[in-house]
Protein backbone atom coordinates (compact mmCIF):
# COMPACT_ATOMS: atom_id res chain seq x y z
CA UNK A 1 0.00 0.00 0.00
CA UNK A 2 1.13 3.89 -0.47
CA UNK A 3 1.81 6.30 1.66
CA UNK A 4 -1.64 7.73 0.25
CA UNK A 5 -4.04 4.86 0.38
CA UNK A 6 -5.18 6.41 4.08
CA UNK A 7 -6.16 9.78 2.12
CA UNK A 8 -7.90 7.73 -0.36
CA UNK A 9 -9.84 5.70 2.75
CA UNK A 10 -10.67 9.33 4.22
CA UNK A 11 -11.91 10.66 0.69
CA UNK A 12 -14.03 8.12 0.25
CA UNK A 13 -15.67 8.00 3.41
CA UNK A 14 -15.99 12.20 2.74
CA UNK A 15 -17.95 10.99 -0.49
CA UNK A 16 -20.32 8.68 1.97
CA UNK A 17 -21.08 10.89 4.17
CA UNK A 18 -22.20 13.64 1.53
CA UNK A 19 -23.94 11.19 -0.07
CA UNK A 20 -25.83 10.10 3.18
CA UNK A 21 -26.56 14.44 4.28
CA UNK A 22 -23.86 14.72 6.68
CA UNK A 23 -22.01 17.96 5.22
CA UNK A 24 -18.59 16.66 5.91
CA UNK A 25 -16.17 19.48 6.14
CA UNK A 26 -12.11 19.39 7.47
CA UNK A 27 -10.98 20.91 10.02
CA UNK A 28 -7.56 21.32 11.78
CA UNK A 29 -7.53 19.98 14.96
CA UNK A 30 -4.05 21.03 17.03
CA UNK A 31 -2.00 20.32 13.24
CA UNK A 32 -4.32 16.92 12.37
CA UNK A 33 -6.11 17.28 9.83
CA UNK A 34 -9.71 15.61 10.65
CA UNK A 35 -13.26 15.41 8.58
CA UNK A 36 -16.31 16.29 10.37
CA UNK A 37 -19.94 15.26 9.36
CA UNK A 38 -23.20 14.89 11.03
CA UNK A 39 -26.71 14.36 10.79
CA UNK A 40 -29.89 14.40 12.81
CA UNK A 41 -32.64 11.68 12.76
CA UNK A 42 -35.53 11.22 14.73
CA UNK A 43 -37.57 8.37 14.69
CA UNK A 44 -40.59 7.38 17.22
CA UNK A 45 -39.48 3.88 17.77
CA UNK A 46 -36.45 5.34 19.86
CA UNK A 47 -38.70 7.26 21.89
CA UNK A 48 -39.24 9.97 20.35
CA UNK A 49 -36.10 10.97 20.33
CA UNK A 50 -33.32 12.81 18.08
CA UNK A 51 -29.97 11.16 17.41
CA UNK A 52 -27.01 13.07 16.64
CA UNK A 53 -24.55 11.65 14.51
CA UNK A 54 -21.35 12.36 14.27
CA UNK A 55 -18.32 10.71 12.26
CA UNK A 56 -14.83 12.41 12.90
CA UNK A 57 -12.11 10.94 11.08
CA UNK A 58 -8.14 11.20 10.33
CA UNK A 59 -5.22 9.97 9.04
CA UNK A 60 -2.54 9.19 11.95
CA UNK A 61 1.28 7.71 11.52
CA UNK A 62 0.19 4.61 13.89
CA UNK A 63 -2.49 3.57 15.93
CA UNK A 64 -2.33 1.93 19.23
CA UNK A 65 -5.43 1.55 21.79
CA UNK A 66 -3.83 4.94 23.72
CA UNK A 67 -4.16 7.06 20.38
CA UNK A 68 -7.60 5.46 19.12
CA UNK A 69 -9.24 6.36 23.06
CA UNK A 70 -7.69 9.64 23.49
CA UNK A 71 -9.06 10.49 19.46
CA UNK A 72 -12.46 8.67 21.12
CA UNK A 73 -12.74 10.61 24.25
CA UNK A 74 -11.70 14.12 22.31
CA UNK A 75 -14.45 13.24 19.50
CA UNK A 76 -16.78 12.73 22.20
CA UNK A 77 -16.30 16.19 23.52
CA UNK A 78 -16.88 17.58 20.19
CA UNK A 79 -20.00 16.08 19.66
CA UNK A 80 -21.19 17.06 22.71
CA UNK A 81 -20.18 20.61 22.20
CA UNK A 82 -21.53 20.94 18.75
CA UNK A 83 -24.53 19.02 18.18
CA UNK A 84 -26.93 22.16 19.13
CA UNK A 85 -30.56 22.32 20.19
CA UNK A 86 -31.75 20.43 23.78
CA UNK A 87 -29.51 19.38 26.18
CA UNK A 88 -28.13 16.06 25.98
CA UNK A 89 -30.87 13.51 27.58
CA UNK A 90 -33.49 15.77 27.19
CA UNK A 91 -35.06 13.78 24.01
CA UNK A 92 -31.90 14.00 22.21
CA UNK A 93 -29.06 11.49 22.06
CA UNK A 94 -25.17 11.65 20.65
CA UNK A 95 -23.42 9.14 18.64
CA UNK A 96 -19.95 9.05 17.39
CA UNK A 97 -17.73 7.42 15.40
CA UNK A 98 -14.25 8.30 15.93
CA UNK A 99 -12.53 6.92 13.02
CA UNK A 100 -8.75 6.57 12.85
CA UNK A 101 -6.79 5.38 9.60
CA UNK A 102 -3.60 4.22 9.27
CA UNK A 103 -0.97 1.38 7.33
CA UNK A 104 0.53 1.00 10.87
CA UNK A 105 -2.11 -0.16 13.45
CA UNK A 106 -1.19 -2.24 16.82
CA UNK A 107 -4.00 -5.40 16.89
CA UNK A 108 -4.65 -4.39 20.35
CA UNK A 109 -6.15 -1.08 18.99
CA UNK A 110 -8.15 -3.06 17.00
CA UNK A 111 -9.71 -5.38 19.39
CA UNK A 112 -9.77 -2.44 21.80
CA UNK A 113 -12.49 -0.89 19.28
CA UNK A 114 -14.60 -3.92 18.31
CA UNK A 115 -14.78 -5.02 22.12
CA UNK A 116 -17.66 -1.95 22.80
CA UNK A 117 -19.73 0.83 22.91
CA UNK A 118 -18.18 3.23 25.07
CA UNK A 119 -21.49 5.08 26.99
CA UNK A 120 -21.46 8.20 28.74
CA UNK A 121 -24.77 10.18 29.42
CA UNK A 122 -27.04 9.95 26.46
CA UNK A 123 -23.46 9.88 24.54
CA UNK A 124 -21.89 7.19 23.01
CA UNK A 125 -18.86 6.18 20.85
CA UNK A 126 -18.02 3.05 18.34
CA UNK A 127 -14.74 3.55 17.68
CA UNK A 128 -13.54 2.68 14.25
CA UNK A 129 -9.53 1.86 13.72
CA UNK A 130 -9.15 1.57 9.52
CA UNK A 131 -5.91 -0.51 8.84
CA UNK A 132 -5.28 0.33 4.83
CA UNK A 133 -2.31 -2.39 4.71
CA UNK A 134 -4.72 -5.18 5.81
CA UNK A 135 -7.83 -3.87 4.34
CA UNK A 136 -9.41 -4.49 7.91
CA UNK A 137 -11.87 -2.35 9.84
CA UNK A 138 -12.18 -2.89 13.08
CA UNK A 139 -15.44 -1.64 15.05
CA UNK A 140 -18.68 -3.05 17.67
CA UNK A 141 -20.98 -3.78 15.84
CA UNK A 142 -23.33 -5.24 18.69
CA UNK A 143 -25.95 -4.47 20.48
CA UNK A 144 -25.05 -2.85 23.93
CA UNK A 145 -27.55 -2.76 27.16
CA UNK A 146 -27.42 1.78 27.49
CA UNK A 147 -27.85 2.91 23.78
CA UNK A 148 -29.45 -0.79 22.10
CA UNK A 149 -32.39 1.11 21.15
CA UNK A 150 -30.23 2.65 18.19
CA UNK A 151 -28.01 -0.26 17.38
CA UNK A 152 -29.56 -1.51 14.28
CA UNK A 153 -29.24 2.63 13.17
CA UNK A 154 -25.46 2.58 13.87
CA UNK A 155 -24.81 -1.08 12.48
CA UNK A 156 -26.54 0.45 9.37
CA UNK A 157 -24.31 3.60 9.30
CA UNK A 158 -21.16 2.13 9.96
CA UNK A 159 -21.54 -0.18 6.44
CA UNK A 160 -22.92 2.46 4.95
CA UNK A 161 -20.04 4.57 5.85
CA UNK A 162 -16.72 2.26 6.70
CA UNK A 163 -16.97 -0.75 4.38
CA UNK A 164 -12.81 -2.03 3.50
CA UNK A 165 -10.29 -0.09 1.91
CA UNK A 166 -9.73 -0.63 -1.08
Amino acid sequence: MSEESPRNYLAAVESRLTADGCAPQWQDWSGTRVLTGRRADFRFRWMATNLHLFTIAAAVPEITTPVIDAFTTQALKYAKKNKGGLPVGMQTGVAVFPVLVSERVDPAAVAWAEDKQRNQFACFARPVVVDTARHYVGLFRGKPALGWIYSSHLIEKSARYFNHPA
